[in-house]
């Protein structure tokens, strides 16, 4: 799943290719992932993109109407940018295409036949579809967005403010308080792995503790954002995933050893998806319960 740090930099790859340049039309082939009707995506055709910004995990495309066309890309959602004029469609609901921005071109050949057919387009490689595509007035007008929680890079997100965040979560188990977006923004499953293990916590532990955890667990928070932005700006659309996960300590990595102790990495399945921790940095040598294989009667 696209986080923080790689919607941040999709949003800076795209504001490159797409700011200035004008909208020839907007295909939906996924009609299940467009959530608006009003306005319609007719209204985005002959606008020109001014800003491509980032709201937790949405990418936020705004044009001069001020309209602004939001995403979201869920689990396996991703956006591609698209050199040449694309080819025909499947059909709707047919393949991994959910949308199509087209651009109007830029320029002639040396004949005055126009150029282009780039733009981009909108996948999702998935059986269950969860992609959101909307269009609105206002970015605050996506419920996902007026709900957020506070950016967690932004200077106003202070220790204080986190510990305070992290006293009203109570006894919540913190891995499921890092990846809630309406406590913090942009924080999902892979992240909050790589989080917990710089800080050296486990995941089952409350959301409430002492200054001390406290500190050391905004200070990796920041660390570990902060270094995953550095190392995804410059980086292309198409090479993000690849850099996301070779930037990873544990998430992704069972079986491996932990690049610290040299553990083993070791997994949890947990509801409807997976968690990956080193059990000597972060749980005192104990492994932690996987609820799904305890249902099954098997023990790790």
């Amino acid at each position: 799943m696209p986080e923080l740090p790689e919607v941040e930099a999709l949003a800076a790859d795209l504001g490159e290719r797409l700011i200035g340049r004008t909208i020839r039309r907007v295909d939906v082939t996924e009609i299940a992932a467009l959530k608006t009707f009003d306005p319609s995506v007719d209204a985005l055709h002959g606008a020109v993109f001014t800003e491509i910004g980032r709201r937790g995990k949405h990418l936020v495309l705004s044009v001069d109407s001020g309209l602004h066309l939001v995403l979201h890309l869920a689990r396996s959602g991703w956006v591609r940018w698209r050199d040449a004029s694309p080819r025909p469609t499947a059909g709707r609901g047919r393949g991994p295409l959910a949308a199509r921005v087209v651009l109007e071109p830029p320029s002639a050949d040396a004949a005055g036949n126009p150029l282009g057919g780039d733009g981009v387009d909108v996948t999702e490689q998935a059986t269950h579809k969860r992609l959101a595509i909307h269009v609105v007035e206002h970015p605050d007008q996506v419920l996902s967005i007026a709900t957020l929680g506070p950016e967690p890079l932004d200077e106003a997100f202070t220790e204080e403010r986190f510990a305070a965040l992290l006293a009203h979560a109570g006894r919540a188990q913190i891995k499921g308080v890092l990846r809630d977006q309406r406590r913090i923004a942009g924080i999902g499953n892979a992240y909050s792995d790589e989080i917990l293990h710089v800080a050296k916590m486990s995941p089952f532990h409350p959301a409430s503790m002492p200054a001390a955890d406290v500190r050391r667990l905004y200070d990796a928070l920041r660390q570990v954002l902060g270094d995953a932005v550095d190392r995804a700006r410059g980086v292309p659309a198409s090479s993000l995933r690849a850099e996301k996960k070779q930037g990873m300590r544990v998430h992704g990595r069972k079986g491996e050893a932990c690049p610290v102790c040299g553990d083993t990495v070791r997994q949890v399945i947990y509801a409807d998806s997976t968690f990956e921790y080193c059990a000597t940095c972060q749980t005192g040598g104990k492994s932690l319960a996987d609820r799904v294989l305890s249902r099954l009667g098997i023990r790790r």
